[in-house]
């Protein structure tokens, strides 16, 4: 590697410690960088252009890799220019105008029936706080709330004679969510026997903490997978794991997907489709029970 692309690596490392990112990240930026030097050697890193480094992405070693790592060397290639840019070593950034490659979204982490009553069943109910996080999971599975939603549940929200909740979700955009008997139960309870105990006067949240506030965000994520562990459930779960569970497992049983997305607050059916891929089993299973060549 020519001594100036050493000399830019090293101003590099400097720059994203700067910027703060991670040591993790800072790492396997300079890693990215580093490959393109080896790659582009003898010439400089400063003296690539826009179709030196469209090559280098189009080059075997770069393409055998997934779209998030090509995603990510992109993303160290804009930083290392930018950077470049801002001192002055260069007078125009060969970046832009690179074709990034399509990331598909992420899908959440699957979570049995079976691993979704031991979570159910972690809670100590003879303790008031127990009683409450049961509620909380079993409205949580019962009804796919967002974790926003869920501890942003105001009493009144709970309409015990018809079974279900009175929501408002993204875009201030209210919706009713069927609860089922078994989370009414749940929720009757607590609100029977613990939320007496732990609410203070004037606090309209329908899940408090032990001091009587409003349930947070954080709080209920340290929980849940406080109890997963208790569970004996080692994939990582989170209250998005459980809203997951909620749609998938719906569909498992029959439901249509139409349904989930308005039990789930979608306003497009295609971001519910991306629950769907855990229901090829039970797709399959239907066709070899009931095609005649199954």
């Amino acid at each position: 590697m020519p001594p100036a692309s050493e000399a830019l690596l090293q101003s590099f490392r400097h720059q994203l410690a700067a910027e703060g990112l991670s040591l993790h990240t800072r790492r396997a930026y300079v890693s990215d960088v580093s490959a393109l030097a080896s790659w582009a050697s003898p010439r400089a890193l400063g003296d690539l252009q826009h179709d030196d480094l469209a090559a280098y992405l189009a080059s075997d070693g770069v393409r055998a890799r997934q779209q998030r790592s090509v995603a990510r060397l992109q993303s160290a290639l804009r930083h290392f220019w930018q950077g470049l840019l801002a001192r002055g070593q260069v007078v125009q950034d060969p970046t832009v105008g690179l074709a990034s490659p399509r990331i598909g979204r992420p899908l959440p982490k699957d979570l049995s029936e079976r691993d979704v009553e031991a979570l159910l069943a972690a809670p100590d109910v003879s303790q008031p706080l127990g009683l409450r996080d049961r509620a909380m999971l079993e409205v949580l599975y019962a009804s796919g709330l967002r974790v926003s939603e869920l501890v942003g549940l105001p009493l009144a929200a709970v309409q015990r004679q018809g079974g279900y909740l009175r929501v408002l979700g993204k875009g201030r955009k209210e919706r009713l969510v069927p609860l089922g008997e078994t989370a009414l139960v749940w929720v009757e309870r607590y609100l029977a026997e613990a939320r007496p105990l732990l609410a203070t006067a004037g606090v309209a949240a329908l899940f408090v903490t032990q001091r009587g506030a409003a349930m947070t965000r954080e709080n209920f994520w340290h929980l849940i997978r406080r109890y997963a562990l208790q569970a004996g459930i080692s994939a990582p779960v989170s209250p998005h794991t459980l809203r997951h569970a909620f749609a998938t497992h719906l569909l498992n049983h029959g439901a249509d997907l139409r349904v989930i997305q308005l039990l789930l607050g979608h306003s497009d059916l295609s971001t519910t489709q991306i629950y769907t891929h855990v229901a090829r089993q039970r797709l399959q299973a239907l066709h070899a029970q009931h095609h005649p060549r199954g």
